[in-house]
């Protein structure tokens, strides 16, 4: 069973784990440095280079199929999902961050297997360049570990 008492170094151990990333180009500037400091930590974590396997898609609402695909392929230890969608001025925002978010979420479910969803929802520009680099660190952090929880649980 999962000890919370084992302690965040061994629940952040990525030697061994193959992980898929899915990124969104919609948004690119923001989207490569997700990837870039996501990509980073994974190693950082112990994730080798060859067992990331990256892939782009046009947008958000593209992500969940990709990650579908990842998932039916049975080789990936957790997902993650990089985007960035940004308010404009009409109704498509919530179209696609709500869309986006249900599929993404819908695959971790259907396949169980963990997803960090690091796509992004944010008002602004501004609120996006602030949170790009912490957001795509934390979809790292958060695969590594989900993956060591289900690890323990099965």
């Amino acid at each position: 069973m999962f000890d919370a008492d084992k302690g965040t170094a061994a629940q952040l151990n990525g030697s061994e784990l193959h992980i898929g990333l899915v990124q969104a180009r919609f948004n690119e500037g923001i989207t490569n440095t997700l990837a870039a400091a996501c990509r980073a930590e994974l190693i950082k974590l112990g994730v080798q280079e060859a067992h990331i396997h990256h892939v782009l898609v046009p947008g958000a609402l593209e992500v969940p199929l990709a990650l579908q695909a990842m998932a039916e392929r049975d080789e990936y230890d957790a997902l993650i999902a990089l985007g960035c969608i940004i308010r404009g001025e009409t109704y498509h925002f919530e179209l696609v961050a709500n869309e986006s978010g249900a599929g993404v979420t819908r695959v971790g479910l259907d396949y169980q297997i963990p997803i960090a969803n690091a796509i992004l929802t944010t008002e602004n520009l501004e609120q996006a360049i602030a949170r790009q680099t912490d957001k795509g660190v934390d979809a790292a952090r958060v695969a590594v570990e989900m993956a060591r929880l289900l690890e323990e649980l099965q």
